[in-house]
């Protein structure tokens, strides 16, 4: 059934191999540790190995209510219309490409930029974008069938999430090594440091690798009233630890004003981390086959993993968008 109001969807991606992306990053790297460090700038970071393909083909098969998929790029395009198309000979939803410089536009002194939580700052500016959109990376697929009610129920969203211990992240933050003088960026320090501008609090929301139910509205009234956060999230090229997640501000936001449905990830979502090897990739592939009902999965750095384990994964994934066809 039709939700009574539009949802699009915002898919950031990027061809790391495609060689004037390259040259682009290469100008403004700093330090050989950025082009080396995995959560900055290392190669995996923007690798692409076509998994935005199988993303798009699983949003229109399991979840056709969508309005449009908006695709966040730095001037590339992934090329998918013929293969969307054969999959779905009837019609698919409509994809539109959208630059960097349409979403910073009045910030462009900032751009190029490499920097996921800078353009997850900036994409509620995307012109013509739905009230209720919902975030998803190109690494993330559905993998049953979805319903709006998935992701918005009358005036509150759905956020697939953990409660996580402040203290216990704070302290975790503490002990982190450092390596060459830094310490590893961290996706949970980014949610404490959204919670911060908040006032803090004793716990906040772990997200999981799952598309991220948002409205637009709440970023332009927040921002509208705090343009210094918006600068602090864009002002740096690279990921960088003052950098908060704006997913994070948004939902404890709403948590705040009873317009959020918290619903645990445990049997929802499926996360594969190939790198783990062949043993790793036939358990999780096992499970999800058990019949629990999982509706989202994340494959995480496919191009880390051996030539042999990303075929497969690949034709799993295949097999994932077309189960229910």
């Amino acid at each position: 059934m039709p939700p009574d109001f539009p949802i699009d969807i915002v898919l950031p991606w990027v061809d790391g191999n495609d060689p004037v992306h390259r040259a682009k990053l290469k100008a403004h790297i700093t330090s050989d540790q950025e082009d080396t460090r995995s959560d900055v700038a290392g190669k995996a970071r923007f690798s692409d190995m076509g998994e935005i393909r199988h993303c798009v083909a699983s949003i229109n098969r399991y979840a056709p209510f969508i309005r449009t998929i908006h695709i966040v790029t730095d001037g590339q395009d992934p090329q998918l219309e013929e293969y969307i198309s054969t999959l779905f000979p009837q019609g698919h939803i409509p994809m539109n490409i959208v630059s960097h410089e349409d979403i910073f536009k009045g910030y462009v002194d900032f751009l190029p930029t490499f920097n996921s939580r800078a353009i997850e700052t900036m994409i509620w500016r995307i012109p013509g974008l739905s009230e209720h959109f919902i975030l998803m990376n190109d690494d993330f697929f559905i993998t049953a069938p979805l319903t709006p009610e998935d992701f918005f129920r009358g005036d509150s969203t759905v956020v697939y999430a953990d409660w996580y211990s402040t203290l216990t992240a704070r302290l975790l933050w503490a002990i982190k090594p450092r390596r060459k003088g830094r310490k590893r960026i961290s996706f949970k320090h980014s949610m404490v440091k959204a919670l911060d501008i908040l006032g803090g609090g004793n716990r906040f929301l772990y997200l999981s690798h799952t598309p991220r139910a948002l409205r637009k509205s709440f970023f332009e009234d927040f921002f509208s009233r705090h343009e210094d956060l918006i600068i602090r999230n864009i002002q740096h090229r690279f990921r960088h630890e003052d950098q908060f997640n704006s997913q994070e501000l948004f939902y404890l936001s709403q948590v705040q004003e009873g317009r959020c449905i918290v619903v645990s990830p445990e049997d929802k979502a499926i996360f594969l981390m190939p790198s783990k090897g062949r043993r790793h990739i036939e358990r999780k592939i096992k499970a999800y086959g058990n019949g629990k009902g999982y509706m989202f999965g994340c494959i995480n750095s496919l191009s880390e993993a051996s030539e042999t384990d990303r075929e497969r994964v690949l034709e799993w994934l295949k097999d994932c968008v077309n189960r229910n066809a």
